[in-house]
Order: C-alpha cells, then sequence, then structure tokens
C-alpha cells in the first residue's frame, strides 16, 4: 500500500469515530500540564494533541499519556484543522492567538479569562450547570467558552448545595490564594524567598513584589502586574454569572504562603436553624466530600483531587450559623472544568471531525 492509500485508509478509519484534534496553548505552563493530564483521564476522544508555548519553552519535551511531544511556537498554521483549543497561558497570549484559531474553525476553550468581553463568549462551569440542571444547548458555530474561576465554582456549588437544606440569608468567604494560580513563575519566586529568608539574603519580588514567604497579605506590591482586589472581582463576577439566583457573597481574597491548592473560610447564615449533620448531608454529593469531624481537610490532603474537601462547625454565637472550611486543587478543578466544557461541546462537532 502506497504512503497515499495509507493516508486514506487511515482517514477512512477516523471518520466513523468521534475523535478530535486539539490544542494546548500554554503546554508547559502548570495549568496546560494539567489539561493534557485530565484529558487523558478521562479518555477525551482525541486522536492528535499538539502542545504549543512561548519561545522560552519551545523544542521542550512533555509527556501526554504513554507519548512524549515537542511544544511548538503558537503559529496560525498549528492551529489547522484543530477541533478543540484550550487557553491555559496567560490574557496576553490567549488575546493574541485566539482568533487565529477561532478563524480556522476550532472550538475555543479559555481557562485566562481573557476573553470574557468578547462578543458570543459564555462563562461556564458544568459542574454549577448539572447542579443547576440546566442542559446546555449545543450550537454549530460556540463563541468561545471561558472557564468560571475555580473558585467560583467551588463557592457557588457550596451555596447551591446549603440552600438544598435551608435559605441562605448572608455567605461571607474569604479564598486563600496559592502561588501556583500565578503559574511556575509564581511557585518559583515563593520558594525563592523561602530560601532566601532563611539565609538572610534579598528577596526576589518580580511577581507579587512583597514578601509571601511565612507571610499573608492582603495586598501585591505597587510594581506587582497583579492585584488581589481585582481577582476579588472577577470570582465576584464570575460566581453571579454562574449562579445569578443565589445568594451574593462578600468577598476577601488573601494571598497565603503556600505553593499549592485554594482554601476558603465561608461563613453561611440560614434561614432557620439546623445540625451539622443536615448541613453536611446537604453539601456531600458530586465534587463534594463532607470529612469527619476529626479529620480537618488541608491543602495537601487535596492535592489531586477532583473534589471540594469541606469540613462543617456551628458557629458559636449564632445558632444559625456555620463555618465551612473547603480546600481543593486549584489547577485540578479548573483543568476539570475545562475538558467537561469541551466534552458538552463535542455533539456541536460535525462527527469524526478529522479533516
Amino acid at each position: 500500500m502506497s504512503p497515499v492509500q495509507k493516508s486514506a485508509a487511515s482517514h477512512n478509519d477516523l471518520s466513523g469515530a468521534n475523535l478530535y484534534r486539539v490544542a494546548i496553548v500554554g503546554a508547559a505552563t502548570l495549568l496546560g500540564k494539567e489539561v493534557a493530564e485530565v484529558l487523558r483521564d478521562r479518555n477525551f476522544p482525541v486522536v492528535d494533541i499538539r502542545l504549543l508555548d512561548d519561545d522560552e519553552s519551545l523544542g521542550q519535551l512533555e509527556a501526554v499519556g504513554d507519548e512524549v511531544s515537542f511544544i511548538q511556537s503558537v503559529r496560525a498554521e498549528q492551529f489547522e484543522r484543530i477541533d478543540f483549543t484550550f487557553f491555559a497561558s496567560d490574557a496576553r497570549s490567549t488575546r493574541g492567538a485566539w482568533k487565529k484559531a477561532r478563524d480556522l474553525g476550532s472550538t475555543i476553550v479559555d481557562l485566562t479569562g481573557a476573553l470574557e468581553g468578547e462578543p458570543g463568549a459564555s462563562v461556564r462551569s458544568p459542574w454549577i450547570e448539572r447542579q443547576l440542571e440546566r442542559p446546555v444547548t449545543p450550537q454549530l458555530q460556540p463563541g468561545p467558552v471561558v472557564v468560571g474561576h475555580p473558585a467560583a465554582t467551588v463557592l457557588a456549588l457550596l451555596a447551591l448545595r446549603a440552600q438544598k437544606a435551608a435559605k441562605v440569608e448572608r455567605m461571607v468567604a474569604t479564598v486563600l490564594e496559592p502561588a501556583s494560580e500565578y503559574g511556575q513563575k509564581g511557585m518559583d519566586e515563593l520558594h525563592e524567598q523561602t530560601v532566601n529568608l532563611l539565609s538572610f539574603q534579598e528577596l526576589p519580588k518580580s511577581v507579587f513584589d512583597v514578601q509571601v514567604a511565612f507571610n499573608m497579605v492582603a495586598r501585591y506590591g505597587p510594581c506587582s502586574g497583579h492585584s488581589l482586589d481585582a481577582l476579588s472581582r472577577m470570582i465576584a463576577k464570575h460566581y453571579c454569572q454562574l449562579v445569578p439566583a443565589a445568594v451574593e457573597p462578600a468577598l476577601l481574597t488573601l494571598q497565603a504562603p503556600v505553593f499549592h491548592g485554594h482554601a476558603f473560610s465561608v461563613y453561611l447564615e440560614l434561614e432557620k436553624p439546623l445540625s451539622i449533620k443536615d448541613l453536611s448531608e446537604a453539601l456531600a454529593g458530586e465534587h463534594v466530600i463532607v470529612a469527619d469531624p476529626d479529620d480537618v481537610p488541608n491543602n495537601v490532603s487535596a492535592a489531586g483531587q477532583g473534589d471540594i474537601l469541606v469540613a462543617v462547625s456551628a458557629d458559636a454565637s449564632r445558632e444559625t450559623g456555620f463555618w465551612l472550611w473547603a480546600v481543593t486543587d486549584n489547577l485540578r478543578v479548573a483543568a476539570l472544568s475545562a475538558v467537561e466544557c469541551a466534552e458538552t461541546m463535542t455533539s456541536s462537532r460535525p462527527r469524526g471531525q478529522i479533516q
């Protein structure tokens, strides 16, 4: 059989199956690697994954399942015949490349939040859509999907579950932000600050512009390119878009001196008194695991899990008040949400979209 015949036979073999070509922009980032791992773990029907990133990562080898691929540059031709493109780098990279992918027919899944203001864009969380029993209408030409911030997804799911037991009158949440939300550079800066503090050396501050090692901060330094206030606004905005009818939380975001994993301190004031057992049973379910009273979860116990680990306790002064301590793997929640968004949109792609 000639090479041309082999290619045609391969195309025919694939044309009867739901198999898709995928690109990951930001494949060398922590989030990009997590997306690749979730695609594998969930057996997403993929026949080819293109790993794309900036110049610093070109030629780098990355494992995708049992295969090893080279990271390639983000060029328009890389999006040819790609069904789904996941943007997992940063807002600047997403804005610079997403239209190239869209114009070549790719469905866009944005994990950076850069595209929520674009025409036709929608903020989504399949976890919340299932909780609300809200089906997604397939679209032949869907606008860019912006994956809801993982903290917004967690808070929205906890609020909706709590409402099954009693009306939530008030919700106050403190989000403890890990360094990994700012990628490898954030992780490296926290590590270097920790080492340098112990050896009495000057602290690197290019990401946070403030000491975050052995410290809790409510604001970054003036030269930082990031803002905790802006992050709080994004989380609140995504929360309201995901669950517009739920109680809107008062929200504070703090930078914690941890490398990985979101943590949440959430106060709920309910319409009526309730036992801890009843509230725990309402919260538990898909993606929420309520811990035993003697087994309070932490960032380490949440690592690698696609669940929200929760501990419930009663407020000391209000009989209708409860405290939730919740922890999640922030990268895992974001990647799971992104891949599940793509799964819900496979029906809008022609069957066997192998071009």
